[in-house]
């Protein structure tokens, strides 16, 4: 079976993580990716005569609603979005045969755990946003079938709207960027999850038709080390001085001097450990793989 008959079909395509899924699945199978006219998971009754269209071996979710403050005005969007579609996907997928993988966050959990968190903790969302990505969890793994749940953390890249490209705007416009120093987590380049992605699938399919799985569950795939949002500025601006000379100087502020709609966990790393031991895949450091993507 040539790679080019797999039909894969990449939902959310020109997101930060879909725009770079569309690179490395290409060379897995056919990649279908329909722009939000065809395929709007805020409109439920849009996904199934899709998928029955395209009959898809594989079905890679890279859409979400990610605006997590706005989540706090906008619950019944997120949740469409976030919590209620995964669950359609995922019960369609099983019903045509095909596989599915989609994309959580570090945001499920509260914060309150000293150390990296293990697949296997509670999760306890602070926000909105943490919860309809909880809940669109929960509904795939009640549909069962042939799925992967990757949870990632502080994505970023080199479109869209990220902390990174915020900041070297910001740096150029403003003299001082206040940047909160007490929440912690890992920057992860979106280049990377999709990437990882495609290891993980390349050596699940092989030479088969369909895509089946290693194995089943949620794993965790974000860089290692970790950084506050002020240490990730830090490095960010220093890289950036050095091309561009003059940028704003940083000052180091508590979450509570900068208060905002949703709350966020003090401490949100994820243990890498089970992607490593199932896959064999590593995400770099965060300063390595923030290199990477500046270079």
């Amino acid at each position: 079976m040539n790679s080019t008959q797999r039909r894969i079909l990449l939902i959310g395509a020109t997101g930060q993580v879909g725009w770079e899924l569309q690179r490395t699945l290409a060379p897995l199978g056919e990649v279908f990716a329909p722009g939000r006219e065809r395929l709007d998971l805020a409109q439920l009754d849009s996904i199934r005569p899709c998928l029955a269209e395209t009959q898809p071996a594989l079905i890679v979710n890279a859409a979400a609603y990610t605006a997590v403050d706005k989540a706090e005005e906008e619950p019944e969007q997120a949740l469409a979005i976030n919590g209620k579609a995964p669950g359609v996907l995922a019960e369609t997928a099983r019903q045509q045969g095909a596989a599915f993988i989609h994309y959580s966050t570090d945001y499920v959990f509260d914060g309150k755990k000293a150390a990296p968190y293990r697949e296997s903790d509670t999760p306890r969302p602070l926000n909105v946003y943490g919860q309809t990505k909880l809940t669109g969890e929960q509904a795939i793994v009640a549909v069962g079938g042939a799925y992967l749940i990757l949870r990632t953390s502080w994505v970023y890249g080199l479109r869209g709207h990220n902390f990174l490209l915020t900041m070297q705007r910001l740096a150029r416009e403003r003299e001082v960027l206040r940047v909160v120093d007490d929440q912690w987590g890992a920057p992860t380049w979106s280049r990377l999850i999709a990437e990882g992605t495609a290891q993980i699938i390349a050596q699940s399919w092989g030479h088969r038709q369909n895509y089946i799985p290693l194995q089943t569950g949620i794993y965790h795939l974000s860089c290692g080390e970790k950084t506050t949002w002020h240490g990730f500025a830090q490095t960010i601006l220093t890289r950036l001085a050095q091309g561009a000379g003059s940028v704003a100087k940083l000052k180091a502020i508590s979450a509570a001097d900068y208060p905002t709609a949703a709350r966020r966990p003090a401490f949100s790393c994820l243990d890498n450990t089970l992607a490593r031991d199932t896959f064999g895949i590593q995400l770099p450091s965060w300063r390595t793989a923030l290199e990477l993507a500046l270079s």
